[in-house]
């Protein structure tokens, strides 16, 4: 494939910290590449560099002549006084882009609905996102680089953007660069990983499941490299203590063996543990929004978010809320947190309720910025119980990966993923019985998200996740409701995907049993697959069926291992009659 770029030897430098260190790496057309790394190893650095942006200390980037290379930055750098029509298109007339297939399908996917003259800085942090994407898809690049493009995106918005990085150019044409926190995303629009860490860059084949397999093996392999050079080790250690006492001398060559040994230790990564915090006692009354009615200003007039909405939260209950940007998913949060009031119904509060909320824009470390993370930690207690263990303010930083050193950087110096650890870090120390969080993977690396998942999956509270990350809401959360901006609630029975086809169960949200509206008419049952439905199988459903197909498919294999393929059909035969009857609860014959 045509080579498009490439860099030599870039190395760069902060401080006393090496970020990159003779980097050598190209792009070819057809890649399809996702950068992974923990927050602050020099992801978005690399791109920049790559893009351009940034001057390297070293080494140099170079370009096939005649290559256009499109950027997008992870910060907002839109203009807040120009229109929407203004970013994206310019000085454009209407028919030129409107003639144009791409560009018509780039304005209704990702800005339908939205008023073309109204100003950037009247949009919410999607829809800014949407328009600076919008901006640059509309030119004709054949690099794309694009740095966290899923920050503040609701799923349809990040559903559409795979689609379209997909089918933008041929399998051997175009070529982009995305860093991402978004798994799904990775998987599903990616062919090459990039790991960038200890200031190297590693290639991998695949996604990121891929990924995770192939990091998994070569962890794998260098602990067992590792267990090898512990054993010589101590073979050397026991020979040089070996000897008689008047022996003063060894051979040279073998004490300098011994030493290269016992200081060939690659330097330890940071790693992130996120432990359980202690958690205080949650009653059986958690959290009830009655009939909420609750209307909000908007461009153009007034909007309702939610009109007689019945929401309950029991304890120990585990939700996922998810929905279009704009549908209220933080005011819900903030409805429950008690920081707005409805203008209609009421919200119903436990008395041992303590609530925790995990906002999106890291409000609670602003005020904080001049201080150092320790003082940040250390501000209203020095000591915190975790899984039953007492730790100081310093070693609980360092369980989610800030090193002596970072521990004194001030607050205001910190990368968006490390402000984010340490703001949910600042939370758990609280105690909180009731956990919200709004976009908590924003701007978090993949360890620090496994991490999390693993803190959240045993979590003893109540949970309140929204999020557009589907991979954290299937593993943290037992279900999801979603919000559509017409002021309803709907509940999601089988997940998101299934919502996005069928759209949600809006009944469950509003009080009342599910089931079909007055004059709908009633919803067509789908048979199961089998022959004889008596009225035992219709109440036992189809489970029992499929376990007792799977034991006669089980037993017709062996069957046939032992008695040959002649025997094994006709044993399959009387296997099949039987698990009808098991399924139907009486025998074939009375059938």
């Amino acid at each position: 494939m045509a080579h498009l770029l490439g860099a030599e030897g870039l190395s760069i430098t902060f401080g006393t910290r090496t970020v990159l260190d003779d980097i050598t790496l190209g792009i070819d057309a057809g890649d399809r590449i996702g950068i992974v790394g923990r927050n602050g190893d020099g992801k978005s650095t690399l791109m920049r560099l790559l893009a351009r942006q940034s001057e390297a200390d070293s080494g140099r980037v170079t370009w096939r002549g005649g290559v256009s290379v499109g950027f997008l930055d992870q910060s907002d750098v839109l203009d807040g006084e120009a229109s929407i029509r203004q970013a994206v298109v310019g000085d454009m007339a209407d028919h030129q882009w409107a003639s144009d297939p791409k560009m018509r399908d780039i304005a209704s996917g990702l800005l339908g609905g939205l008023d073309w003259e109204q100003p950037v800085g009247a949009l919410s942090g999607g829809q800014r996102r949407r328009v600076a994407l919008a901006k640059l898809l509309m030119s004709d690049h054949d690099v794309l680089m694009l740095d966290e493009p899923t920050n503040h995106l609701d799923v349809e918005g990040v559903a559409w953007l795979a689609h379209h990085l997909k089918t933008r150019w041929k399998a051997d044409e175009g070529a982009f660069l995305v860093v991402t926190h978004d798994r799904w995303f990775l998987d599903e629009v990616c062919t090459l990983t990039w790991e960038v860490h200890d200031a190297t860059v590693e290639s991998f084949d695949g996604g990121y499941a891929a990924y995770t397999l192939a990091r998994a093996e070569r962890d794998r392999a260098a602990a067992v490299e590792e267990q090898k050079r512990q054993q010589l080790v101590k073979k050397e250690l026991a020979w040089l203590r070996r000897g008689a006492p008047a022996r003063t001398s060894k051979p040279k060559f073998r004490i300098d063996a011994a030493n290269a040994l016992i200081n060939d230790v690659p330097e330890p990564r940071d790693t992130v543990s996120l432990k359980k915090m202690a958690t205080a006692r949650l009653g059986k009354d958690v959290l009830d929004l009655e009939h909420v009615g609750l209307t909000v200003d908007a461009e153009g007039g007034r909007k309702v978010l939610f009109d007689d909405v019945t929401f309950r939260l029991g304890p120990g209950e585990r939700v996922g809320v998810v929905g279009v940007n704009g549908a209220g998913k933080s005011t819900l949060l903030k409805l429950l947190d008690d920081r707005i009031r409805p203008d209609e119904g009421r919200v119903k509060r436990g008395k041992t309720v303590r609530t925790a909320i995990l906002s999106q824009e890291v409000e609670e470390l602003r005020d904080r910025a001049h201080m150092r993370v320790h003082e940040v930690m250390t501000e209203e207690k020095q000591v915190f119980e975790v899984g039953g263990k007492e730790l100081s303010g310093g070693q609980l930083l360092e369980t989610l990966g800030f090193s002596r050193s970072r521990q004194w950087t001030p607050v205001g110096d910190l990368s968006g993923g490390e402000r984010r650890r340490l703001q949910l870090l600042k939370l758990l120390t609280g105690e909180p019985n009731v956990l919200m969080l709004d976009e908590p993977t924003n701007d978090l690396d993949t360890d620090t998200l496994a991490a999390m998942e693993d803190l959240l999956d045993g979590w003893p509270g109540t949970l309140v996740v929204v999020s557009h990350d589907r991979y954290l809401l299937e593993r943290v959360t037992d279900h999801q409701v979603a919000l559509l901006g017409d002021g309803a609630c709907g509940l999601c029975p089988a997940g998101w995907n299934s919502t996005c086809a069928s759209g949600p169960d809006r009944n469950r949200c509003r009080g009342r049993p599910p089931g079909p509206t007055a004059g709908s008419p009633p919803p067509r049952r789908r048979r199961c697959p089998v022959r004889r439905r008596t009225p035992q199988h219709r109440a036992l459903g189809c489970p029992p069926l499929r376990r007792a197909r799977r034991r006669r498919g089980g037993t017709g294999v062996r069957l046939g291992r032992l008695r040959g393929p002649e025997a094994a059909g006709q044993e399959a035969d009387g296997a099949d009659r039987e698990a009808d009857g098991e399924a139907g609860g009486a025998p074939a014959a009375a059938a």
